[in-house]
């Protein structure tokens, strides 16, 4: 069976999480880079990292790679890749975006015209047309330079992947779908353990729990750019997918998730999201501070994502704030607690040391991920498991 290359870009910090996302779904890594993983797969590939992957951003089909120092070298380079073997001839194609990191060429708007130029005149010479009505299916390339040698991929996932189609009603500082997963995903939490997000805004860290917890794939209920590339990839792949995808749900599992939010509005949003992720069942939201934050049950965890304090008019609310989120803490004496913020001094706040510090970039923000580990759960006896 034909094998082909795809570049998955993900959140920094969070390419081990991709990496076994990738190995679970039993495809073979190539490479592990900052911010992208490399992988190959079968034609069942397109489909299934769409559908499955929760933490990668996009599924880049990759087509080429060459050293690039002029445009001359660019423009030969890209039309030496068989374009007549990806692009049938009404095909719509154009470079979307070109970035370039430590080389000699580096403006975008030069790379994508000549590339595009190359482009056509490979197309010229194999369909003997002069000019591309370009009606066709989209096949939008991303291309980027590092050290003067380019990477070609075309974008077979469309609209980025955080954007499950849940998502609807938004708040400000709304955390991603995809680094919301991520952060999960990095934490030991399951879905027999409670958790607790008391600053949910429209519910992103609880929703992706339960999609975790039931086992739904995050892209079952959107489209994708590569659905019209039947020249690649046979229908039939789309739908044995999305087959696959809901014979693997668990409809019988039950969670404890709560999502707390001292503004109402955000709880709103909150609700009507997590029914149109399917998930409302699962989840337990409130309008609550959290300070009066508690809860009966042991050993259960908080993720969550708290104002950061960003804004100038902001930073004097973020002492109290984390240390209210220290308190609260201190009294869920058996629990776990991760959070994510770029509020430097979080940690004086809280009140307590972190037993990990993970740096990430949340967008171009750079944030550290604490873990706050409680004890473990004593081990049930043989005859309760």
């Amino acid at each position: 069976m034909e094998k082909f290359e795809f570049i998955c870009p993900c959140h920094f910090g969070m390419e081990a999480v991709l990496k076994k996302e990738i190995l679970d779904l039993g495809y073979e890594i190539v490479s592990v880079e900052d911010g992208k993983i490399t992988f190959s797969g079968d034609v069942t590939a397109f489909a299934r990292a769409n559908i499955f992957l929760r933490t990668a951003e996009r599924v880049l089909w990759k087509v080429g790679s060459f050293k690039a120092e002029t445009f001359e070298d660019l423009f030969q380079g890209t039309k030496a890749i068989a374009w007549e073997e990806i692009l049938p001839k009404d095909a719509k194609f154009w470079v979307t975006k070109a970035n370039s990191v430590k080389s000699k060429l580096f403006s975008p708007s030069d790379i994508q015209s000549i590339m595009k130029k190359a482009m056509v005149e490979r197309m010229k010479q194999h369909y003997g047309l002069s000019r591309f009505e370009e009606t066709g299916a989209a096949y939008p390339l991303r291309v980027s330079i590092m050290k003067d040698i380019v990477t070609v991929g075309i974008d077979t996932s469309g609209e980025s992947l955080h954007k499950r189609g849940y998502r609807k009603m938004i708040v400000k500082a709304p955390i991603e779908e995809t680094l919301a997963a991520a952060l999960i995903m990095l934490t030991p939490w399951n879905k027999d353990r409670v958790l607790v997000d008391p600053f949910c805004g429209s519910g992103t860290i609880p929703i992706e729990a339960a999609m975790i917890g039931a086992n739904i794939a995050p892209g079952m209920n959107r489209e994708f750019q590569a659905e019209d590339w039947t020249n690649i990839i046979p229908k039939k792949c789309w739908y044995a997918a999305v087959e696959e995808a809901n014979s693997k749900i668990l409809t019988d599992v039950e969670m404890n998730i709560q999502g707390y939010d001292i503004d109402n509005e955000a709880i709103k949003a909150a609700r009507q999201n997590a029914i149109d992720a399917g998930v409302d069942k699962y989840i337990h939201f409130q309008t609550r501070d959290v300070r009066e934050l508690n809860n009966p049950k042991k050993y259960g965890f908080i993720i969550t994502n708290p104002p950061y304090g960003e804004r100038l008019e902001e930073k004097k609310d973020m002492p109290p704030l984390y240390e209210a989120i220290g308190q609260a803490y201190a009294r869920l004496d058996s629990w776990s607690m991760f959070m994510i913020t770029s509020f430097e001094d979080a940690v004086k706040y809280i009140g307590k040391q972190p037993d990990k510090n993970r740096k990430l970039y949340n967008g171009m923000l750079k944030t550290y991920f604490y873990s706050f580990m409680g004890p473990k759960p004593p081990k049930k006896p043989r005859n309760e498991q």
